[in-house]
Order: structure tokens, then sequence, then C-alpha cells
């Protein structure tokens, strides 16, 4: 995989919401490993908040949370000017076809289901920003 960093401009930001922590810690270690600069939400009102202040480039969002779930959340991104156009990557154990078109109707670039490997949500990250 190539470095996400280029020696001009900072390394891509990504937000990580999962309120499940060792799936959180694994997907944030593989993102540092390629060189992202990755934030951490434990539910989604954290992520909200922390999407607001950061301005990622990317979110990597659970879809099952406490509070906000990630289809509320990523509701409430596409209608603020300043995250309304930030790629948003959804990882879940719903794997219904309905879920699935909610998550596609709501806005994501992907939609990853669990158990995942961790290559692919790599890939699907590198290439929604590569489209963003």
């Amino acid at each position: 995989m190539t470095d996400p960093a280029t020696p001009s401009t900072r390394p891509p930001r990504v937000l990580v919401a999962d309120d499940d922590p060792v799936v959180r810690s694994i997907v944030v270690m593989n993102l540092e490993d390629e060189g992202y600069q990755v934030i951490e939400a434990a539910d989604g009102d954290e992520a909200v908040w922390l999407a607001r202040r950061a301005i990622p480039d990317l979110v990597v969002l659970d879809v099952m949370m406490p509070g906000l779930d990630g289809l509320d959340v990523l509701s409430i991104l596409r209608e603020h000017p300043n995250t309304a156009d930030i790629p948003v990557v959804l990882v879940t154990a719903r794997t219904g076809d309905r879920d699935i078109l909610d998550g596609w109707k709501a806005g994501a670039a992907y939609y990853v289901t669990k158990p995942f490997d961790i290559e692919d949500l790599l890939r699907y990250v590198a290439l929604s920003l590569e489209n963003a």
C-alpha cells in the first residue's frame, strides 16, 4: 500500500468511531501503521463532536453504538456544511439488504460488514480518500 502522506502535506486525518474498544484499537493501530493521523470516538455523540472540531478527511463509523447510532451520526454530518462532504465508511454487523440500503441512502462511501478483513477496510479507506 502506498504512503498516504506526501512530503508537503499532513497525513490524512481519520476519525474512528466504534463503541467496542477492541475493534476500535485494531482499526486505529492499522490506520496509524499506514501513516494516517487518527482520532477516536467511543460513541456517536463523541463522533459528532470530534468531527465538527477536527474536520477529519474521512470517518470510519460503526453503525450500532449507544446514544446516536452510526446512521444518525452520518445524517448529522451530512447536514452541516463543514462535514457534509467527508467520506464515511460504515462498519457494522448488520448484513441485511435493508440495512445496507439504508447505509447507502444515508451517504456512506462504503459499507463494511463485521467481521471484516482489515486489509479490505484499509483499501476502502484509501479509495474513499482518493475519490473525495
